[in-house]
């Protein structure tokens, strides 16, 4: 299996369980600013020229959590829930797709990405907005996180790599992540693991 990346969010989350699960994947760095995932090549892996992308027998697969499931699954491992909480994890996915990360990823853009690639001043209107709704949700999964050990309860799932793939960049996206005592226990738990902190090859 081939494991296309960048060092950017999403790759991370699927670079993080790749080498927590010590999966057999060959890590291919693919360089955006390059624009090495704009070549007709690349889109015939995934059409829509973003990673992270996997190549593996029967295909390639595109979408990070899609991946960080196959790969779950590949391996047999706990971070893919038994099916009673297969359902509660497709709710907190959701969740965090339309809701925590959806913000969470703006202030990432704005304060990392753009300073990055160069690519524009930081936009006042939305790092406000941006601001607003992480504190409302990060609210929500601070009171959830409340007497938890990971989302799902005692065990580590894909949804806690999912849900945090920000929080590492905290300080630097300006995510206040300070508000929130539970959501910061929880983060410290994930950066237990070597996986999660350095996620990418060296």
């Amino acid at each position: 299996m081939k494991l296309y990346y960048s060092d950017t969010l999403n790759p991370r989350k699927a670079c993080a369980v790749a080498r927590h699960l010590n999966s057999p994947v060959e890590f291919v760095s693919v360089s955006l600013s390059d624009g090495e995932h704009m070549t007709p090549e690349f889109r015939v892996m995934n059409p829509n020229a973003k990673v992270p992308v996997l190549a593996h027998d029967g295909g390639t697969l595109w979408e990070s959590n899609a991946i960080m499931g196959f790969l779950a699954r590949t391996a047999g491992s706990d971070l893919w829930p038994s099916d009673d909480k297969l359902v509660e994890m497709l709710r907190w996915l959701s969740w965090d797709l339309q809701h925590f990360s959806r913000y969470a990823d703006t202030l990432y853009f704005e304060y990392v990405i753009k300073p990055k690639f160069d690519i524009g001043p930081v936009d006042p209107k939305k790092v406000e907005e941006a601001t607003g709704y992480v504190r409302k949700y990060g609210a929500i999964l601070n009171d959830h996180l409340r007497g938890r050990k990971f989302v799902l309860g005692d065990t580590l799932t894909i949804t806690d790599f999912a849900i945090g793939i920000t929080l590492p960049y905290a300080e630097q996206a300006h995510i206040p992540l300070g508000e929130f005592p539970e959501v910061a226990r929880w983060h410290d738990r994930l950066n237990e693991l070597p996986a999660w902190r350095e996620p990418f090859p060296a």
